[in-house]
């Protein structure tokens, strides 16, 4: 049986998507890219990014908006303690489809600051360090702080959490600090 904590994530991620159509139409297919590196405990992931602005403006104020983009990036995940023993290694490739919203200034530069919740694949179940994941779909939540400087480079770090929202047991999350490099073209 579902519980409204199961599904909660999901009708977020969707309400958010029918808020407005239009302003998830493609003009561009990718807008910029990014490398980011994170660490959680004893796992390491290497993840490239592309994305895709909604060129939208939601809640406009005298220079700054809320706005968003799609985020569709390959993870590679290092774990140093597979099945819970130190020094044997887990090595897992991850999908990401993430629709981000982006309080930002107007004219996309600057700091922002972020959140977003989509799904993920996991090619093989994370079993790392005492920690399980049961299922080969993942919720993907972060939020996140960053500079966009004028030259287009973007810096930023953000709090990610994998979880399947409580779908099967067990389902201990993993929650990662991550640092990003971007570039908007």
């Amino acid at each position: 049986m579902f519980t409204p904590k199961m599904i909660s994530k999901p009708l977020v991620v969707l309400a958010a998507l029918l808020i407005e159509p239009r302003c998830f139409a493609v003009t561009t297919l990718i807008d910029s890219m990014a490398f980011e590196s994170g660490i959680a405990e004893k796992v390491e992931m290497a993840r490239v990014s592309v994305q895709s602005d909604w060129n939208c403006s939601w809640f406009e104020q005298t220079n700054t908006h809320l706005s968003g983009y799609w985020d569709a990036n390959l993870a590679l995940l290092r774990g140093d303690a597979y099945q819970d023993q130190p020094d044997k290694h887990q090595n897992i490739a991850v999908l990401n489809l993430t629709p981000v919203f982006r309080y930002e200034r107007m004219d996309k530069k600057g700091w922002y600051c972020e959140a977003g919740v989509g799904a993920s694949f996991f090619f093989d179940l994370y079993d790392n360090n005492g920690d399980q994941l049961s299922t080969h779909f993942e919720f993907a939540d972060h939020f996140g702080i960053g500079y966009v400087f004028d030259n287009r480079w973007e810096l930023g770090a953000k709090v990610q959490h994998y979880s399947n929202g409580g779908f099967k047991k067990p389902n201990d999350g993993i929650t990662w600090l991550v640092l990003k490099v971007g570039y908007h073209f």
